[in-house]
């Protein structure tokens, strides 16, 4: 029998959250993830994808899934240590390797896996963290597995970084001591300071992670923020996805040989998770190849970017300290946030409602994510949506 108590509370901070406007509704979408999509019957402009190049429906990567879904099957049947490697896992591994410059990589089945995989398996409890008080929840969540000591070091506060830093060197209470934050910063779009934080680690000799999520696809024509700065053979840990830039699903750890080959002996995902299916381990490889032979689908992500963020600041709304494709507009109250976000979906506009506890309490946004795929005429008529709406409800 279901237990009361269990039902009782869980109802009753479900209503909490409505009341709060920090409720997430889910919606369903009637077909592909691309610049248009409809939801419940209704044609709107999708400014809510992660799908960065548009890879997700491009032709050259269903067509590598297809492929290979034929010759493979539909799944790997077992985890990559017992018979779940396939030739196409060492495919995809040796390109992205090759595209992030580093000596190899290993593939998980998402980016969350992979940073829960990666962080428990190098740092343990006699070692310390230094970690950017935004990151992603996928970083924290590693960071505690580890049993390392956790040290927070303000949003890109080098200074604050230098200081604990030292501080943990010279306490000498731990073996190592790694660096961790996110490369573009998924809420504010903002790119970390690499060129910064890299100095002050190698002057302290502490191991350097980046997590490049939101990098990858994106910054360095593809290869990620690491790449932009030009710090490839500086930085110790680089994580990337399979699922936002390239469009498929997954997630890798690319750097030192050695660094590959432990994972691969305690990565805890990849021992005890099945692999990534052929199909997807497919595109992502073909996704990769696309990349390192085309600027374009880069450069088309950035036009529009600048473009949607340039006409959003001409409007008046507030887009923070973005730098990169990801561009919020921030509101701040979480009830006028949904309002806000409700009604641009209504004129035909879908762009997500972001509030607590996924961003600070009082800055709720909507984030737009425009893509490579869309079109001059669709951004305007997001643009025109927004200037509306914003006006009806006084954020502009």
């Amino acid at each position: 029998m279901t237990s009361k108590n269990l039902v009782k509370v869980l109802e009753e901070s479900l209503q909490d959250l409505r009341d709060k406007g920090l409720y997430n509704q889910i919606d369903t979408l009637d077909e592909a993830n691309g610049p248009e999509i409809s939801i419940e019957g209704k044609k709107v402009i999708n400014l809510s994808s992660n799908n960065y190049l548009g890879f997700a429906t491009d032709p050259d990567l269903i067509a590598a899934a297809n492929k290979a879904t034929e010759e493979y099957g539909v799944g790997a049947g077992a985890v990559r240590t017992i018979n779940g490697t396939l030739k196409i896992h060492n495919e995809l591994e040796a390109t992205l390797a090759k595209f992030k410059k580093t000596e190899a990589t290993i593939a998980f089945q998402s980016g969350f896996n992979s940073n829960m995989g990666a962080i428990p398996a190098v740092m343990t409890k006699k070692d310390a963290i230094l970690s950017d008080e935004l990151n992603h929840a996928s970083i924290i969540d590693g960071c505690r597995l580890s049993g390392a000591k956790i040290i927070r070091v303000k949003h890109q506060d080098m200074e604050d970084l230098r200081a604990k830093a030292k501080e943990a060197v010279e306490s000498g209470l731990y073996e190592k001591i790694m660096y961790i934050t996110d490369g573009v910063f998924s809420m504010d779009g903002d790119v970390a300071k690499l060129d910064q934080s890299i100095d002050i680690c190698e002057e302290f000799d502490i191991i350097t992670y980046v997590d490049d999520a939101h990098g990858s696809g994106v910054m360095g024509k593809g290869a990620g923020t690491v790449k932009h700065f030009g710090l490839s053979d500086r930085v110790d840990i680089q994580m990337g996805t399979l699922s936002k830039g390239l469009g498929v699903v997954g997630g890798y750890v690319a750097g030192k040989q050695v660094l590959i080959d432990w994972l691969k002996v305690r990565g805890r995902p990849f021992l005890f998770s099945t692999s990534l299916t052929p199909g997807a381990a497919a595109a992502a490889k073909a996704g990769v190849e696309k990349l390192m032979t085309s600027d374009e689908p880069v450069t088309k992500l950035w036009d529009n970017a600048d473009y949607l963020k340039q006409g959003l600041v001409n409007l008046g709304f507030n887009i923070g300290h973005s730098e990169s494709p990801i561009t919020p507009c921030i509101v701040g109250d979480e009830n006028l946030t949904q309002q806000f976000s409700t009604r641009l979906r209504e004129e035909g506009v879908y762009a997500k409602s972001i509030v607590f506890p996924t961003v600070p309490r009082g800055t709720g946004r909507v984030r737009n994510m425009p893509s490579a795929a869309h079109t001059k005429d669709q951004l305007d008529r997001a643009l025109a949506i927004y200037e509306k709406v914003g006006k009806e409800l006084g954020i502009i």
